[in-house]
């Protein structure tokens, strides 16, 4: 929609054919795209609707719209390909001069590209199947929210909501024997934000931190965005080699412990307390991401980090994204009694507080049990899922692919014995050619890949049914067949 204008004795009908034009040729409106009526555009502009009548028979006398009487005005179809030709004439980009932190996130972005549509099976981890989500529940939960709503508008405490914060609390307990107080709690909009915090407070340009390798990316680019540098630190199947961390000094360790990610090990409690203990020499921080806690197949679930004795100096981040939905960006900080006032402020600065809504939607959802429901029917499709993949990938590869990490979590990781890592690429694109998504562990590693120099995938499966898993693995197999 056009700006409007504080004189409107100035807009005339060539001015307001000359912006159309420029939007139209710049696929503001895209193909078959409606323009205003010339009556909303006049009252929006502040002008008569004669003046804009006149722009808009211009422009359909010029071939840039379609006018037919008692309908809107339609973008032409064959002006939006000649819209995309139009580029090179627009002006070179202004060098823009960038702080340090921008300067960093230039010289190395996080990598994000659209999901691939029409694919007969996307094996990317971190989606989930719509038909998951408890749609009836979270409309009755967001339906009280509502209908609940404060007598004024206002902005709330930058921690959270304190229903959800006391909510959290129980569920905590119940499910992951965590004890704390409700202050230590702190409401964030998603686990990435609640990495955002603990970047920004903990590390300093040249300070260090220690990261699992391979390991979560998105984790790395926000704690290196701060001029700190990376540690990689080696895992195996039983998570991070605590036993390497003797010498290394930092400031921050970020693991994943209970379902480390990619490989899926486990921390065992010896290696647990190696690490709370070279935190408390080095007097640092760890962040424990508990960010698939609640899917366990076939092992017990091990009390995290927070909960130990000695876990003063840990962190604790846990989402929503893996069990409701990644679009509603819930996450939540249990963090040192003495940090907790310094991350409130921290959190009133960068966004006052995550949507209040939401956040009583799902308190009640926690208060009532419904939640916890949820979570077990998920936990159970989830574990159909995976199943179903371990059969499709040793039905169709045998003992030529080995497979990590199937105790918890929504992905394992696949490993090709006998296909280099070389021919990665190779693959990934024959397996898109026949509507497979598939990818990489090696775009995980911050450091040297170990020496197994094998195809490694790391194949999600919490967003397909069954009988995509299975067709997805028979063309994969395909896939693989061709470059042997």
């Amino acid at each position: 929609m056009m700006q409007k204008r504080t004189n409107p004795g100035h807009v005339g009908a060539r001015e307001i054919y000359e912006a159309l034009r420029d939007q139209i040729m710049a696929l503001v409106y895209g193909t078959d795209g409606l323009l205003p009526s010339s009556r909303a555009l006049a009252s929006e502009m502040g002008v008569a609707r004669s003046t804009v009548t006149v722009a808009y028979e211009q422009l359909a006398a010029e071939g840039f719209i379609e006018t037919r009487h008692g309908a809107r005005p339609r973008v032409a179809r064959a002006v939006v390909g000649r819209g995309r030709t139009r580029t090179s004439s627009r002006p070179p980009a202004r060098k823009v001069r960038l702080s340090a932190f921008g300067e960093r996130l230039r010289q190395d972005p996080p990598r994000w590209t659209e999901p691939p549509r029409r694919l007969v099976a996307n094996f990317r981890y971190g989606e989930l199947a719509s038909s998951d989500f408890p749609v009836l529940a979270w409309k009755r939960a967001v339906t009280t929210a509502m209908a609940h709503r404060p007598e004024r508008l206002a902005y709330d405490d930058p921690c959270g909501s304190l229903r959800l914060r006391t909510a959290l609390q129980a569920y905590l307990w119940r499910s992951r024997s965590i004890r704390c107080e409700v202050d230590q709690i702190v409401v964030v909009n998603g686990s990435q934000q609640g990495l955002d915090i603990c970047a920004r407070l903990l590390l300093d340009d040249g300070d260090r931190f220690v990261m699992e390798d391979p390991g979560y990316q998105m984790a790395r680019h926000t704690f290196a965005a701060t001029g700190a540098e990376t540690v990689p630190v080696p895992v195996d199947a039983d998570g991070l080699q605590t036993a390497q961390l003797d010498g290394i000094e930092a400031r921050l360790a970020y693991v994943t412990p209970s379902h480390q990610y990619p490989l899926g090990g486990v921390m065992p409690i010896g290696r647990r307390h190696q690490l709370l203990a070279w935190a408390r020499k080095n007097d640092a921080h760890v962040i424990e991401d508990d960010y698939d806690s609640e899917y366990r197949y076939d092992t017990k679930p091990i009390p995290p980090l927070h909960a130990l004795e000695g876990s003063d100096n840990v962190i604790y981040l846990g989402t929503v994204s893996k069990t409701l939905s990644p679009t509603l960006r819930i996450g939540y900080l249990v963090m040192p009694t003495g940090l907790r006032s310094l991350f409130a402020a921290a959190k009133q600065i960068m966004d006052r507080h995550t949507p209040l809504i939401e956040q009583q939607a799902l308190a009640a959802m926690l208060e009532s049990g419904t939640y916890e429901s949820h979570v077990r029917r998920a936990r159970r499709r989830n574990a159909e899922r995976q199943q179903a993949l371990l059969d499709a990938l040793r039905r169709r590869f045998g003992d030529r692919i080995r497979i990590e990490g199937t105790a918890a979590g929504l992905h394992v990781v696949a490993w090709f014995d006998g296909l280099p890592q070389k021919r990665e690429d190779a693959l990934i694109q024959a397996a898109r050619a026949r509507g497979v998504g598939i990818y990489p562990v090696s775009a995980l590693f911050a450091g040297a890949r170990p020496a197994r120099k094998t195809v490694g995938l790391v194949m999600g499966y919490s967003a397909l049914e069954v009988a995509q898993i299975e067709r997805g693995c028979k063309l994969l197999a395909q896939a693989v067949a061709e470059l042997d």
